[in-house]
């Protein structure tokens, strides 16, 4: 009966400890990276962190992937693009410094929270829209609800509404059970012990931004969790607005070989991922269809995040449509 007793006290004492960790790491990690820009109320009690820099007209706003960087993810972008123009970052509800929401999740939801965090922090159109992997069909889903604001777009490695029926004959992308478990256990400390050892720093970014990633890792898998749950219904919503006008677009496409990482992550072999490639090549052409104005490039040497591989080629094409938004509305820089 001791020994029982001293295992259940020692497996408490553990538990309590673990508890303290995880709350001491989210009180440093508030410390230590403090929110870059502004928090936005946006109602019902929630705030979204929301950093816009430079000035000058159209607005450039950044809307970021499946991951868990939130704003951060336009790091190595976003200042070279504020030298011309105003340029805004956010992180979307759970993700880093933003709170998270009780609302019923759907991409809706997601264009109404910038609308309103963008409205309230008294920015204004005409925005050109940047979007990266499932961000483009963020990008595309505000664009259905507030196209009266959106004057141009740059989709980088976009997600299409289309893709898990295109590539179902190739590949099934899942959740490990792992990372279920870990994100269901994130309050016992061990997700951010984890995540030192799993989250490794970005090409062109920074130790301080790849720290502040890992800071804030327990509290934005969730929601990055959530997101990946809800793809089938985010691609749902998008797969019905396919007509860009005459919006100035330019799709990115990344065209570098998957890694072994990846390749292992999406259970297809270097065959395979060669036909997966040309379909997601084939896809962003199509994407580049919806508006009469519209740019495909392939970049051979970037892989899906190419904001990290290759920021020039992002703020290159984000400049080009700024400068035509600009050359349409007869504006000047300033």
């Amino acid at each position: 009966m001791r020994i029982v007793l001293a295992g259940a006290a020692c497996l408490a004492f553990a538990v309590l400890a673990g508890v303290v960790y995880e709350q001491l790491g989210r009180y440093r990690a508030m410390r230590d990276f403090p929110p870059p820009g502004r928090m936005i109320d946006v109602g019902g009690g929630r705030r979204i962190q929301l950093d816009c820099r430079g000035s000058g007209s159209p607005t450039v706003v950044f809307e970021a992937g499946l991951s868990i960087d939130g704003s951060l993810s336009w790091a190595p972008v976003q200042p070279q693009v504020a030298a011309h123009t105003r340029a805004c970052s956010y992180s979307r509800a759970g993700l880093m410094w933003s709170d998270p929401s009780d609302a019923p999740y759907s991409a809706r939801q997601v264009a109404q929270d910038l609308h309103t965090a963008l409205a309230r922090a008294g920015e204004r159109g005409p925005y050109v829209l940047v979007g990266q992997s499932m961000g483009g069909l963020y990008a595309m889903n505000f664009t259905q609800h507030f196209g009266d604001e959106v004057a141009g777009l740059v989709l980088v490695d976009p997600s299409h509404p289309d893709q898990v029926a295109r590539v179902a004959a190739f590949m099934v992308e899942t959740r490990s059970l792992q990372s279920r478990i870990g994100v269901a256990l994130a309050w016992s400390g061990l997700l951010r012990a984890a995540a030192s050892a799993l989250l490794s720093q970005a090409p062109h970014q920074t130790a301080h931004d790849a720290q502040a990633v890992r800071a804030f890792a327990p509290k934005s898998m969730p929601t990055q969790l959530m997101e990946g749950d809800a793809m089938d219904d985010t691609l749902a919503e998008t797969r019905g607005f396919r007509s860009l006008g005459n919006r100035p677009l330019v799709v990115l496409t990344a065209m570098a070989p998957y890694t072994e990482a990846e390749l292992r992550g999406m259970k297809i072999t270097p065959a395979q991922g060669t036909q997966v490639q040309a379909i997601w090549k084939q896809m962003h052409a199509e994407m580049a269809g919806w508006s009469s104005r519209s740019v495909h490039r392939l970049l051979p040497n970037a892989g899906h995040d190419i904001q990290f591989d290759d920021p020039q080629a992002v703020i290159d094409a984000v400049l080009s449509v700024v400068t035509t938004v600009r050359s349409d509305q007869g504006a000047a820089p300033h």
